[in-house]
């Protein structure tokens, strides 16, 4: 039996007290303001879930785009409300199929993408003028973005209707993830480069995701999650004021995207405490005057960390209360994770569990019945103010850095986030931190749960469609305009348009990417 008398703390350290009463000077109208409204603690838009639930948008993509496109149509006719890709490594990574550093990896994580055929392929039958879709791509996102405007021309829909958001999360690559291709800076350009196109070119897309996700999967606190994430979407508002963009032109189409962990209530605070950050940085720090600037809208993904491959259907209960949270404070659109992801890809089974899952929250639970419902919860607005002073001390380091590129760059980063994954560690080796099924809770009895397996003909495919591929296009017109692309890289110019005309010519992703790394080179980080 636990002594209710020993001391409880959230992942960032924040002593939790026995019973909590009225907080002292405690301001509601500036610490809440309305929904809708600065500071945004209560959510971005004023009426919230009572119009229509957040956007049900299941992460999937695997093997071929064929095999994808199943997969999307499938989940799509079980009321899933947006499409999420995922792509393999190779193509996170800025090489072709046939390239000898994607042997053994074509297909594997996500789908493989080499060429517009393939984008073709992925969205067949799919009407991309009223489908919102999301791509987890960074290094290579300008190069599937563009991929995807030209498939969504073919379709005859017209660039104000081209929905969806690009992740172009790039600095969360160098401290938590590691599918960068191009040094910190020059990624910087493309980043800021797909803000300018975007606002000139696609109106209604997200140009950039700015993803605490990854940072919390590799270990770091809710209090980190937050503030390395603000670290890095103030770096990339500041490069763009700095190429002459106006902040309140790009601004209103950031958004960002969180981790959805396992502390119910830190949870809930962290999205309110982030919303809250934001929202007064970008007005006070980055001199933004349009309301829509300060505005935190995001998307949530339950915490693929917390999986366990003991007791299994165990996941789809944490998933359930990780959803529960984000929904709660305020997200716009959600991911469920299946329960058999700790041991493979998700069947079409588990990935409907997940999507029900959502779709019970949103029409039985009563939660959209009324904004922000937990406000005012002497425990959970204590624990919003203190979070956000915590994730604000952490913030003043990083500036102190000299801001998030060159906190990057020193290591500061990834050695907090390596800090925290390692005190974590240790604390579930010891047994203060409970894990059901792993280190309490424990029985003998296996699962048997079916999991999803990629065929290696699949990658013996896709090297041949490659090859059918680059036999049918015009190689001097391809040639040609990659010599566009590298005129562009060396000058000033926004490299989205040559860019946009390789590919619509039949260049591939790893031959413009590999364009781009004869210029700016590829990243190796210090040992």
């Amino acid at each position: 039996m636990a002594d209710p008398s020993s001391s409880r703390s959230t992942s960032s350290g924040i002593e939790i007290d026995t019973v909590y009463g009225p907080l002292e000077g405690w301001d509601p109208d500036a610490a809440l303001g309305e929904p809708g409204r600065y500071p945004f603690t209560r959510g971005p838009y004023p009426s919230m879930y009572r119009g229509r639930p957040w956007t049900m948008r299941q992460y999937a993509g695997f093997g071929t785009a064929d095999q994808t496109n199943e997969r999307f149509r499938s989940l799509l006719d079980a009321g899933q409300t947006g499409l999420s890709v995922a792509f393999d490594l190779p193509t996170q990574m800025g090489y072709d199929s046939d390239h000898p550093m994607a042997a053994g990896e074509v297909g594997k994580v996500g789908v493989a993408v080499d060429s517009v055929d393939d984008v073709r392929r992925l969205f067949s039958g799919i009407p991309l003028g009223t489908v919102s879709t999301s791509m987890t791509i960074n290094s290579t996102a300008a190069i599937l973005l563009l991929l995807y405007q030209i498939v969504a021309e073919e379709q005859g829909v017209a660039a104000r209707d081209i929905k969806g958001t690009v992740q172009n999360d790039i600095l969360k690559e160098y401290a938590a993830r590691g599918t960068y291709v191009y040094p910190p800076r020059p990624s910087m350009r493309l980043v800021t480069d797909l803000f300018a196109y975007c606002r000139n070119e696609l109106p209604a897309w997200n140009t950039i995701s700015i993803s605490g996700y990854h940072i919390r999967e590799a270990g770091s606190t809710a209090a980190q999650e937050v503030a390395l994430t603000i670290a890095n979407g103030l770096a990339y508002v500041q490069a763009a004021i700095d190429a002459g963009l106006d902040v309140d032109d790009f601004a209103p189409r950031l958004s960002f995207f969180w981790n959805g962990h396992s502390h119910f209530f830190e949870e809930i605070a962290k999205y309110r405490a982030a919303r809250r950050m934001w929202a007064r940085l970008m007005r006070t720090r980055m001199g933004a005057q349009n309301p829509d600037s300060w505005r935190m809208r995001f998307h949530t993904q339950t915490a693929g960390s917390t999986l366990t491959a003991q007791q299994p259907e165990s996941n789809i209960v944490r998933t359930a209360l990780q959803a529960l949270a984000a929904v709660l404070g305020g997200t716009q659109s959600l991911h469920t994770n299946a329960y058999d992801e700790a041991l493979g890809l998700p069947t079409d089974h588990s990935a409907r569990i997940a999507l029900r899952t959502q779709q019970i929250i949103a029409f039985e639970s009563g939660v959209t019945d009324t904004v922000d419902p937990l406000a005012g919860s002497y425990f959970l607005e204590s624990l919003t103010d203190r979070l956000e002073e915590a994730a604000g001390r952490i913030l003043e380091e990083i500036d102190t850095a000299g801001g998030a590129v060159a906190a990057v760059e020193a290591g500061l980063v990834q050695r907090m986030i390596e800090d925290s994954a390692y005190r974590e560690a240790r604390r579930v080796e010891a047994g203060t931190s409970i894990v059901v099924g792993v280190n309490r809770f424990v029985d003998g009895g296996g699962v048997d749960v079916p999991i999803t397996t990629v065929d290696p003909a699949v990658e013996r495919d896709q090297v041949r469609r490659l090859d059918d591929h680059r036999r049918g296009r015009d190689t001097a017109s391809v040639s040609a305009s990659l010599e566009e692309v590298e005129r562009a890289a060396r000058g000033e110019g926004n490299l989205l348009y040559p860019m946009k005309s390789a590919l619509g010519r039949g260049a591939t992703l790893g031959e413009v990417s590999e364009v781009l790394a004869g210029v700016f080179g590829r990243y190796r980080p210090a040992r």
